[in-house]
């Protein structure tokens, strides 16, 4: 081998630098799961603090990020879309309502009534129908015909809540002596939804002349005048 041809051998394995604005970005690192599942959630209440202020049309994957203090790309590394987002906040909203009126269910000692009256109760905690809470609610609601994926969710939590209250309303008939019959007892179950769900919506379009005692004195009377006696024959 010639000298010419020992340098163009030794220059061939010698490999070329890469300009610093060449390197490769480095990819994320992989979270812990408890601290991605953290994240997560904080990014999901920012959504729902969003969709608050905003409305669901004008709540951007900016504005969640802004919420959450965050940049974008972290956002999208854990949301690919702002319609997996909005999901994501519609079903942990709803996971937190069955939590609250479950908790209260179960914390209602044996009785019948006063399990109905406290799920009735639970609806009107500031937690469930303060300002922010009913803006939230209804502007998911309001899209439940245009996106199939809210109205799989809702209907997934309703089908629990259903069932649940409908076996309460089974047994306050058999202790107040009425005739026992499921289908009467879920239209009982019906009712009491269908009346709070109205008295929500007068508190989200008139917070200032409503309030939410009111609303809860309201369902309350509805339960005692209405529900009760229907259990009785």
């Amino acid at each position: 081998m010639t000298k010419k041809e020992d340098e163009k051998q030794e220059y061939a394995e010698v490999p070329p630098k890469k300009h610093p604005e060449q390197e490769p970005e480095p990819r994320p690192r992989r979270e812990r799961k408890g601290n991605a599942d953290m994240r997560r959630r904080q990014l999901v209440a920012a959504t729902l603090d969003s969709v608050a202020k905003n409305g669901l049309a004008r709540t951007t994957l900016a504005t969640v990020a802004g919420e959450a203090g965050l940049s974008q790309g972290v956002l999208v590394f854990y949301f690919k879309s702002k319609g997996g987002l909005l999901a994501a906040a519609l079903h942990a909203k709803y996971a937190r309502y069955q939590e609250i009126w479950q908790a209260a269910l179960d914390a209602a000692g044996p009785d019948p009534l006063n399990k109905l009256l406290a799920v009735v109760e639970a609806d009107f905690t500031p937690e469930l129908c303060d300002p922010e809470a009913l803006a939230t609610w209804f502007a998911f609601w309001g899209e439940h015909r245009f996106t199939p994926q809210y109205a799989e969710i809702a209907e997934e939590f309703d089908a629990n809540r259903m069932a649940r209250l409908t076996e309460v309303c089974l047994d306050l008939t058999r202790q107040n002596g009425g005739a026992e019959d499921a289908s009467r007892a879920a239209q009982m179950v019906l009712w009491i939804d269908t009346f709070t769900d109205g008295l929500w919506q007068k508190l989200h379009l008139n917070p200032q002349g409503f309030t939410r005692e009111t609303a809860l004195s309201l369902a309350l009377e509805f339960v005692h005048d209405v529900i009760v006696p229907r259990t009785e024959r």
